[in-house]
C-alpha cells in the first residue's frame, strides 16, 4: 500500500457562509468548522501541506466582494494560519484555479488533497473532478464541508439532499469521502483512505432500488 503524499486543501471558510447569503445549512455550520479547524491543526502536527483559499470578487458584489466582511476568514481559520501555509484567491470553483496552487501542490510533489471548507455543491466538488483531471486522488471530508438549500426553473433541493446526495456521487468515482475521525487517523498511519468506483457502486445501487 503506497503511502500518499497528502495536502489538506481549506477552501473557502469565509463569514459569507456563517452570515451571508450563502449560509451553509447542512451539516450545522457550527459542526463543520469544528472539524475543519481540527483537520488544520492535525495536518500541523503532522507536517502536511496546507493551502487555505478565499473566494474573491470586485469591490461592490453582492458576495465575496473583497475586503469586505463576508469576503474575510473565519476568525477560527484566520488565528490558525502560518507562514508555511500557501494562500491564494481565487474567482472560479476549482481550488487549482487559486493563484499559484497547482504549481505549488506539485512542487510538494503532492498526489492526493484533503478537501474541506466550502460549498460541497459548487467549489469542492469542482476541485475533486478538476482533481482527476490532474492526476491527483482526491479526498473529501463530509463532516467538514457544508451545502445550502437550492431552488430554481429545474427544481429544488435541500441542503441536507444536496449534502448526502453529493457526497455518494463523490465517492462512487472522483474522491474517497469519510469523516474527519477516520482521516486523521489514516493520516496519521499514513494509509489512504478507501474508495468505491462507478462499477461498484452502480450494481450496489441496483441491488438496492432495482432496475
Amino acid at each position: 500500500m503506497t503511502t500518499p503524499r497528502r495536502a489538506l486543501v481549506v477552501v473557502d471558510v469565509q463569514n459569507e457562509y456563517f452570515d451571508g447569503p450563502l449560509q451553509v445549512q447542512h451539516p450545522p455550520r457550527e459542526v463543520t468548522l469544528a472539524n475543519i479547524t481540527r483537520a488544520m491543526d492535525a495536518a500541523v502536527e503532522l507536517g502536511l501541506p496546507v493551502v487555505v483559499l478565499q473566494h474573491e470578487l470586485p469591490e461592490g458584489a453582492p458576495v465575496f466582494a473583497v475586503g469586505s466582511h463576508g469576503w474575510s476568514l473565519h476568525p477560527e481559520v484566520e488565528r490558525r494560519l502560518r507562514p508555511e501555509f500557501q494562500r491564494a484567491s481565487k474567482s472560479f470553483g476549482s481550488a487549482f484555479s487559486g493563484d499559484g496552487v497547482a504549481d505549488w501542490l506539485q512542487e510538494q510533489e503532492v498526489d492526493t488533497i484533503t478537501v474541506v471548507g466550502y460549498m460541497t455543491n459548487n467549489c469542492d466538488i469542482a476541485t475533486a473532478v478538476d482533481a482527476e483531471t490532474r492526476g491527483v486522488a482526491a479526498e473529501v471530508l463530509a463532516d467538514a464541508s457544508g451545502a445550502i438549500h437550492l431552488a430554481n426553473d429545474a427544481g429544488s433541493a435541500s441542503a441536507q439532499q444536496v449534502h448526502e446526495t453529493l457526497m455518494v456521487l463523490l465517492h462512487s468515482n472522483f474522491a474517497a469521502v469519510a469523516d474527519t475521525d477516520a482521516w486523521v487517523a489514516a493520516a496519521r498511519a499514513g494509509d489512504p483512505l478507501p474508495k468505491s468506483d462507478l462499477g461498484t457502486s452502480a450494481v450496489q445501487g441496483r441491488a438496492r432500488y432495482g432496475g
